[in-house]
């Protein structure tokens, strides 16, 4: 299976308080994100993280979760990234089926085949921006603080089957 996610600070107090999180404590937090990712993604699942992993201690956080973990980079992830997961990008185009995805940790007015069909899908706004035609905010502040799985996407930006 296949899964997106953004936005986890692990390890980032402040954001707690910055995003309006049902946490009292940052190792709260933290428990919480792991136990939610690891209850739907499994460990053959691919997960594209769209930013903003950790605050610090990537590996530590890396290890605790299940998947294969593609990272496509905000300014605040540590250069240790790049040692941590087995990808790491700052904006990334997939296609899974044939629907032509672009991610970015940021979220863009347009994007490479958005007049196409192609989707966008991104973190960073936590929840706070209207997403475009074709986009969709992936970050756990919009999920329950779950990663989303991409079968969800489809039916939320109604890509048919096979598409």
């Amino acid at each position: 299976m296949i899964w997106f996610t953004a936005d986890h600070h692990f390890g980032h107090t402040n954001i707690i308080e910055k995003c309006d999180r049902p946490f009292k404590t940052v190792e709260e937090m933290d428990v919480t994100l792991i136990n939610n990712w690891n209850e739907v993604v499994k460990k053959q699942d691919r997960v594209y993280h769209l930013g903003d992993f950790a605050f610090s201690a990537i590996e530590k956080y890396r290890r605790r979760l299940n998947g294969d973990i593609v990272l496509i980079r905000e300014h605040h992830d540590p250069k240790q990234a790049k040692t941590t997961f087995g990808s790491v990008f700052d904006l990334r185009a997939i296609k899974i089926d044939k629907q032509k995805i672009v991610l970015c940790h940021y979220p863009l007015r347009t994007w490479e085949g958005s007049s196409k069909n192609s989707i966008h899908l991104h973190g960073h706004s936590h929840g706070r921006l209207i997403d475009m035609p074709g986009s969709l905010d992936v970050g756990v502040d919009c999920w329950q603080y779950y990663p989303i799985s991409y079968e969800k996407i489809k039916q939320i930006l109604r890509i048919p089957n096979g598409q």
